[in-house]
């Protein structure tokens, strides 16, 4: 078993050397956008019996697969509806439940021939599976039953000897924000059915917007902020407003923010990189880029900030997973998911 800290200036090397491990079928331990994942090549059965056995997982219960929209339409049966949904909420924190075209494993799939289709928004594994061409699992790294790890000390704590001789490579990106693990969506049959509830709730509304300049999304944010100020139950009456801002880096999320603050009169907005929030009056911007752990979040004393009339801003919203209940319990969110469409244009989704 070798151990690699990720260096994101040798981030393609550590990328061949997981894909190498895949080929080989061995068994990898990777970050993700929720939990440390166990990846393995998804179409290589002897690959996929290996780890059943580190999980001790029971013969007949599903395991989800990391894809991407090239690989969708191979792996399950997807009608352009329900691709277009898919659009609107994917990549996030979202395993989708489709029939399967048994392109994988069949011990990957459930009894009546479904399969679990993850895409998430985390750039080592959309990166690994863009170069991979092929599913990789996308379970847990823990025993089944067990709870889940966030760090690769607490996983290897928790293994047996046999069980670290099963892993060939673990890749370590040190503490994940504590994040619950992804909402489970059905859409296998007429209905939705909601098998697992994540931080993020399916069947919310959602509105697209596309933004081809700096200007055009700072217009977006000041209109989504006006639309939400304006609505039949106004935001700041009872509660403070939130906004929950995803997206990789470069994608514009520092923008939003200055079109919200624009709105507002602020326009001395500079993105906290170096601390982790900056305050304007009532008006706080928070960059969760640099947070590793809990105790970071306890020092923040986010409960005496959580008040009306508060507006507050959380650039890598992904990492807020650690206090999201305690944002949706104080708080009204909106949740602000920024994605490439291509080099000039970004798609803008909202969910509140």
């Amino acid at each position: 078993m070798k151990i690699i800290k990720i260096d994101i200036k040798k981030i393609n090397l550590i990328i061949d050397q997981t894909i190498n491990i895949l080929n080989s079928g061995g068994l990898v331990v990777f970050p993700s956008d929720t939990v440390y994942g166990l990846l393995c090549d998804a179409t290589n059965e002897q690959a996929v019996k290996k780890l059943i056995e580190f999980k001790n997982r029971p013969v007949g219960k599903p395991i989800s697969v990391f894809s991407n929209f090239e690989l969708i339409n191979q792996l399950v049966k997807i009608s352009n509806q329900q691709l277009t949904i898919l659009k609107q909420i994917l990549p996030g924190p979202f395993t989708i439940i489709l029939p399967s075209k048994h392109k994988v494993s069949k011990l990957l799939e459930s009894e009546i021939g479904t399969l679990g289709i993850r895409i998430p928004m985390y750039r080592y594994i959309e990166v690994l599976v863009n170069k991979f061409k092929k599913p990789i699992t996308a379970t847990s790294a823990n025993l089944a039953g067990q709870s889940p790890h966030y760090s690769t000390e607490s996983l290897l704590k928790a293994l047996t000897e046999k069980q670290k001789q099963l892993i060939a490579l673990i890749v370590d990106v040190g503490k994940l924000p504590r994040n619950k693990p992804s909402t489970i969506v059905d859409l296998s049959q007429p209905e939705v059915n909601i098998l697992r509830q994540g931080d993020i709730n399916f069947l919310n509304k959602s509105k697209t917007f596309l933004s081809k300049t700096s200007e055009e999304t700072k217009n977006i944010a000041k209109q989504i902020f006006k639309d939400v100020e304006t609505g039949p139950t106004p935001s700041l009456r009872n509660k403070p407003l939130i906004f929950i801002i995803e997206g990789e880096m470069g994608v514009g999320k520092t923008v939003f923010v200055k079109g919200i603050a624009e709105q507002l009169g602020i326009n001395n907005i500079i993105s906290p990189t170096f601390v982790i929030y900056y305050e304007y009056g009532n008006f706080y911007h928070f960059d969760l880029y640099n947070i590793e752990n809990s105790e970071e979040f306890r020092h923040l004393g986010l409960e005496k900030i959580l008040k009306t009339g508060n507006i507050l801003c959380f650039e890598w919203g992904e990492k807020a997973g650690e206090i999201i209940n305690m944002l949706k319990e104080k708080g009204n969110i909106v949740y602000v998911k920024m994605q490439y469409v291509n080099e000039k244009e970004r798609e803008i989704i909202i969910k509140n």
